[in-house]
C-alpha cells in the first residue's frame, strides 16, 4: 500500500480551501435545527480531519497538545458570522503580547436550514490563515509599540499593563516590561478578552486577511 504524503501547512490551506467550497454546497440532516456552536464546529471538525486523514498522513491533536494539528503547529478554529469568536486555553498573559504560540486556520460559517429537505447548510463565508506571529491582541500589541516609539520606558510599560488589567503579578509584569522594551512585539490582530479562558475575536482578521502580511485569505 502506497504512503500518505506528509501534511504540511501549504497541503492544509489548499485542503481547506477545497472542503470548504464543497462543504457549502452540501445538505447535512444532522445538522437541520442545530443553534449550538459548538455542535456545529464539532461537526465540522471531524468532518474535515477524517477528510484529510484519507489523503495525508499526520498526527491529529489530542486534549495533551491542545491544538488541532501539533506537527504543524496550527489550532483550528470554527465560528459563525453572526459572532465570530471562539475560546482558547489560558496559557499565560504572554499571550496577549506575543501571540498564542501557534497559528491558527479560521472557517467563518453562515448557517441556513431548509424546511422542505430538513437539511442545514453551512457556507463557509471565510478560511483564513493567521501565523502564529500575528496571535496577540491588537489593541495591546499597538499600545505597546507607541509606548516605545515615544521612547517609553519600563515604568510606562509597566503602567500601560497594569490598565489592560493583565492577570500577572508585580514581579511577571516587570519582567515583561523589561521583555518588551528589548523585544517589542508584531502588532497582533485578534480582540482577547481576560478570562480563565482566553476568548478569541475575530471581526478584525475577517477585514484584513489578504491585506496584512502574515494573514491569508484562504478563499
Amino acid at each position: 500500500m502506497k504512503a500518505k504524503p506528509k501534511l504540511n501547512t501549504t497541503k492544509l490551506c489548499h485542503e481547506a480551501c477545497s472542503f470548504a467550497e464543497r462543504e457549502s454546497k452540501h445538505n447535512e440532516p444532522l445538522l437541520f435545527g442545530v443553534t449550538d456552536g459548538k455542535a456545529v464546529g464539532t461537526y465540522f471538525e471531524h468532518k474535515f480531519k477524517n477528510d484529510l486523514s484519507e489523503k495525508y498522513d499526520f498526527i491529529p491533536g489530542s486534549s495533551a497538545s491542545g491544538i488541532d494539528f501539533p506537527e504543524l503547529n496550527v489550532d483550528m478554529k470554527v465560528t459563525s458570522i453572526k459572532q465570530p469568536q471562539s475560546s482558547c486555553p489560558y496559557k499565560s498573559a504572554r499571550q496577549k503580547i506575543y501571540g498564542l504560540g501557534y497559528s491558527l486556520l479560521v472557517f467563518v460559517y453562515e448557517k441556513t436550514d431548509n424546511e422542505k429537505l430538513k437539511t442545514g447548510q453551512l457556507k463557509i463565508l471565510h478560511s483564513i490563515f493567521v501565523e502564529k506571529e500575528k496571535t496577540g491582541d491588537f489593541q495591546t500589541t499597538t499600545g505597546l509599540c507607541k509606548i516605545i516609539q515615544n521612547n517609553g520606558n519600563t515604568d510606562d510599560i509597566v503602567a500601560f499593563l497594569r490598565e489592560r488589567m493583565l492577570p500577572v503579578d508585580d514581579i511577571e509584569v516587570e519582567k515583561l516590561a523589561k521583555e518588551i522594551i528589548n523585544n517589542p512585539p508584531d502588532t497582533g490582530y485578534l480582540t482577547i478578552s481576560n478570562a480563565l479562558q482566553w476568548r478569541l475575536q475575530y471581526r478584525r482578521i475577517i477585514e484584513q486577511a489578504g491585506k496584512i502580511k502574515g494573514i491569508s485569505k484562504i478563499r
